[in-house]
């Protein structure tokens, strides 16, 4: 699939989602019990704590894959860019971490989720918060101006990751940490069988394996480069809905099963002067 139709999927998708969100019901894209949702790839990722923190629409809006907040370390004062930042969960639990001082900003290209991300922002009363129109591709702030890029679970959507890791590396401030949640995959997956998973649940279409991953982040110019799964699915976890579909779940066990995953990608842009192979590392 191209780059457009990509994008226009991922508009519809994310907008249609918002749109529930503002309706009452729920961004979940899989099944749902009486508790929520019940996708094992978009639920339990905030504790109660966390959940305090923000408005229910804000948590309710949140099609993520992992917890970039709980696992990326946060100063006071810090500058903070969510790449997709949906209806603004983690860049107002980024907020409060980085006070008063700091400044977290939301990217996203979906007119729908930046409605209701800055109508969570006016809920949550924090003003250390922008949201942006933009992608992840293009990102609309100025080189070395961000302490720390964080996602969650959307990278793996862009049909061109070797330019969001130039961006990410471009805007981020020398010695400055990429720490996103992220789908990734674990050994070859063949592509009729990808096409059947992304009728599971869309966010691991273009995901990445592991490997190649790291490769195109060194391309870009970062180090450090590490990749921690968060969790791993099983087929189990898809069988109802791939069965719903039409697909055989047995059939594909062997493909799926241990091979997708969430995961917790870290990496570091070099500090100012040090030798790298970047394009922007060393401005």
């Amino acid at each position: 699939m191209d780059e457009p139709n990509v994008k226009e999927l991922v508009k519809e998708k994310y907008g249609q989602a918002a749109q529930r969100v503002q309706a009452g019901g729920s961004s979940c894209c899989g099944s749902q019990t009486a508790s929520g949702c019940a996708d094992p790839i978009t639920s339990n990722l905030y504790d109660a704590s966390q959940a305090s923190q923000i408005p229910d629409t804000a948590l309710n809006a949140s099609l993520g894959c992992g917890n970039p907040t709980a696992l990326a370390k946060l100063g006071p004062g810090e500058i903070v860019l969510d790449l997709g930042s949906g209806g603004g969960i983690d860049v107002l639990l980024s907020a409060r971490r980085v006070g008063p001082a700091g400044k977290a900003y939301g990217l996203d290209m979906t007119d729908e989720m930046l409605a209701l991300a800055n109508e969570n922002k006016r809920k949550a009363g924090i003003e250390n918060v922008e949201f942006l129109k933009g992608e992840i591709e293009n990102i609309p702030l100025p080189d070395n101006s961000v302490d720390v890029i964080i996602s969650n679970c959307v990278i793996n959507l862009s049909a061109d990751k070797d330019r969001v890791f130039r961006e990410a590396l471009r805007v981020l401030k020398p010695g400055g940490r990429f720490a996103v949640s992220d789908v990734v995959t674990r050994g070859d997956i063949p592509p009729e069988i990808r096409k059947s998973v992304l009728m599971w649940v869309g966010c691991v279409a273009g995901a990445l394996e592991e490997n190649e991953y790291r490769s195109k982040l060194r391309s870009a110019g970062f180090e450090q480069v590490d990749i921690e799964p968060t969790r791993i699915y099983r087929l189990e976890d898809a069988r109802a809905c791939l069965t719903d579909s039409g697909i055989d779940p047995d059939a594909i066990a062997p493909h799926v099963d241990w091979k997708f995953m969430s995961a917790f990608v870290r990496a570091v842009k070099p500090a100012a002067g040090a030798s790298c192979c970047g394009p922007t590392c060393c401005k």
